[in-house]
């Protein structure tokens, strides 16, 4: 019957008409992929191949356990489907300008659930669209290192609350800060790191699909990398501005330590009374005020006798500082001059509000990147925008014990009466918020909209972990000591960085002491400790190959090549044990 022609076409035409029955209906993927006919074959195929397995064990207890396989593996929804290239060449660095110090391995992700892409990053991978790739971290110039920042612990810095209240002062009254003001975008300069791969990324945009891949497209690329305007640290600038501030106010500075050399055989000055703080100070000056306004030295709070009774009692005194939250969604006057909305917009085109928004903030997006980083305008085509930014092979999942949004790719817009100033691409993980990328309207620099918008992705992950308890991390993309504008992210404290080799989470605070030394370090201490999910079976490793999905062990009997084994071994070892079982590398 399987072997008449009208009879397949039949078994065809079912598929594609009963999705009531589950295991028999091509998934979304796959007919997206390779069209509703050509998918629907394809599940015709694997049928058949089970059926003849069937016959050839029996109806044993291996027959069921692999059927059961087979219907859990389509039950799960879209697999992981990703085709890997490794590095075979050294590419110009976008952060030193080195002509030929980048070294990356990279694959092209087809799809792509949440969780493998959670286990990628925490093993030193990150996305760039569709293109995930992962530094040769003791080959590359500039080694990049995964950084997270704890948002259950964190505190504003003295900094952070300045760039908060600089905005809060900003929406009230319409407060624009003298001076121009340096940003720091949050990862800003994500396309340098794969600036070298830009025309491989082009080529497997356009001939990466399940069918076959050109061959062409394994050959080592060269592409000249983007030059990047270099950036002042902002943290510099504040503090400029802070000392201005209190020299102009005559205001003690006792805060700001000054590290200057003391003359030798003098140490402080005995007859002078010891340095106190400006706060004591300042609480010295209310005191003697007061005693001066009210002589009988009645104590504060209670009522002298023969004076009519305050009409301001005296206010709760308390040393609790205000939270991020506090800061960020602090109340405003009615009569505002400004309003400022933030939408979570998922990051897809069958979605009507990213729909609707696409113009306004691709617009956005090309000012951004004319203005700061100096691109020409033929350089940021809708094409690139999609590509990068838009397209995502995260899959959208909406569990029951997920955040109400779900987990995937969002775009989070920050409109400022009725239209864009900033977009913040993000990806939302089962355990963390991971900062994709932020581009903003130049015009509104003097906000600090780089740093706003990650206070407001911290604040957006508490929030998440209020729903979603083990969504508890906020990533910042990469840490890079030997770049000083990348060095930025190591402000936002507590913060961990990744070890290279065991893939443990390290306090940045024991890392910066090794980094002073050598651009490579391993975090971890213990010689001994090795990488838990490193690859053991690679026989397990899931290939999709031919149509069909085979583990490994029966995929390299039907391989001659001994460069084909290499570049599979090196794949398993780079994304885990874990990984290699539940992605499909697609091999042609």
């Amino acid at each position: 019957m399987e072997s008449c022609p009208r009879s397949r076409w039949r078994g065809r035409r079912q598929l594609q008409e009963a999705p009531g029955r589950p295991g028999l209906r091509a998934p979304e993927w796959l007919r997206a992929s390779l069209g509703v006919s050509r998918a629907a074959r394809c599940i015709v195929g694997w049928r058949w191949r089970w059926r003849r397995r069937r016959r050839r064990l029996g109806r044993g207890a291996g027959q069921s356990v692999r059927r059961a396989e087979a219907m859990a593996f389509w039950a799960g929804g879209s697999p992981s489907i990703v085709d890997y290239f490794p590095s075979e060449d050294y590419y110009r660095c976008g952060y030193c300008k080195n002509e030929s110090g980048s070294r990356s391995n990279g694959m092209w992700a087809h799809s792509m659930t949440v969780q493998d892409y959670q286990d990628l990053i925490d093993r030193g991978w990150r996305r760039s669209g569709k293109y995930v790739y992962k530094p040769v971290m003791n080959q590359t110039c500039c080694p990049q290192y995964t950084i997270r920042c704890r948002p259950l612990q964190f505190q504003p810095s003295k900094s952070h609350k300045k760039v908060l209240k600089k905005m809060l002062k900003f929406l009230a009254k319409g407060e624009v800060p003298k001076g121009s003001c340096e940003d720091e975008p949050m990862d800003s300069t994500m396309d340098d790191a794969v600036a070298g791969d830009f025309a491989l990324i082009n080529k497997l945009d356009i001939q990466c699909d399940l069918k076959t891949l050109s061959d062409d497209v394994k050959e080592s690329l060269e592409s000249e990398g983007k030059n990047s305007k270099k950036e002042e640290p902002h943290e510099l600038l504040q503090a400029q501005d802070s000392v201005g501030e209190k020299l102009g106010s005559g205001e003690p500075s006792h805060s700001f330590k000054v590290h200057t050399v003391p003359k030798p055989g003098k140490g402080a000055d005995l007859s002078k009374p010891p340095c106190r703080k400006a706060k004591e100070i300042r609480k010295e000056r209310k005191r003697l005020k007061r005693m001066q306004q009210n002589p009988a030295g009645e104590l504060e709070g209670v009522q002298a006798p023969g004076h009519p009774p305050s009409l301001f009692p005296p206010k709760a005194k308390s040393n609790q500082p205000k939270s991020l939250e506090d800061l960020i969604f602090e109340s405003l006057p009615e009569n505002a001059s400004h309003k400022l909305e933030v939408r979570l917009v998922p990051a897809s085109f069958e979605d009507p509000e990213f729909k609707s928004s696409f113009s306004q903030s691709f617009s956005l997006y090309v000012k951004y990147q004319v203005a700061i980083h100096q691109d020409l305008p033929d350089e940021c085509g809708k094409t690139e925008f999609t590509r990068f930014l838009c397209s995502s092979p995260l899959e959208a999942e909406t569990p029951p014990n997920g955040p109400d949004c779900g987990y995937g790719s969002f775009h989070q817009q920050y409109w400022l009466d009725g239209k864009i100033i900033a977009v913040g691409v993000i990806d939302i993980l089962p355990n963390c918020v991971s900062s994709v990328y932020l581009y903003y309207d130049p015009d509104y620099s003097f906000l600090s909209l780089g740093v706003y918008s990650a206070l407001r992705e911290i604040a957006f992950t508490r929030q998440l972990h209020e729903k979603t308890s083990q969504l508890s991390y906020y990533y910042m993309g990469f840490y890079i000591h030997s770049c000083p504008k990348m060095k930025y992210k190591g402000q936002y404290r507590p913060s961990d960085l990744l070890c290279p080799e065991t893939y443990v989470w390290v306090p940045i605070e024991q890392c910066l002491p090794s980094l002073e030394n050598s651009k490579y370090c391993r975090f971890n201490q213990d010689p001994e400790a090795v990488d838990e999910d490193r690859s053991t079976e690679p026989d397990r490793l899931q290939v999709f190959h031919k149509r069909a999905i085979m583990p490994y062990g029966v995929y390299k009997k039907q391989q001659k090549d001994p460069s084909e084994e290499a570049a599979v071994l090196q794949y398993a070892s780079l994304v885990g044990q874990k990984c290699s079982e539940r992605m499909l590398l697609f091999r042609n």
